[in-house]
């Protein structure tokens, strides 16, 4: 199994549009980023930190349904 890497949110952010999803608005440090999917909305808040904990980046993959694999190919 692949660790959740330490990133930057400007990458984390790059990543995810590649991946199909869109920022929708950023107010303070929040960035909040949508994606349509078959019949539902998943949305995500990603804090604007430098880097991002760990921890942090694995709940937001694991609400992105993304595993540290597929980040990987999307940076």
């Amino acid at each position: 199994m692949t660790t959740v890497p330490s990133l930057n949110y400007e990458r984390l952010i790059r990543a995810l549009r590649r991946g199909g999803w869109v920022v929708i608005r950023q107010r303070g440090s929040h960035i909040r980023l949508q994606r349509e999917l078959a019949g539902e909305t998943l949305k995500l808040i990603v804090p604007a930190h430098r880097p991002i904990k760990r921890s942090t980046l694995a709940h937001i993959l694991k609400q992105a349904r993304l595993t540290p694999a597929e980040l990987e190919r999307l940076l």
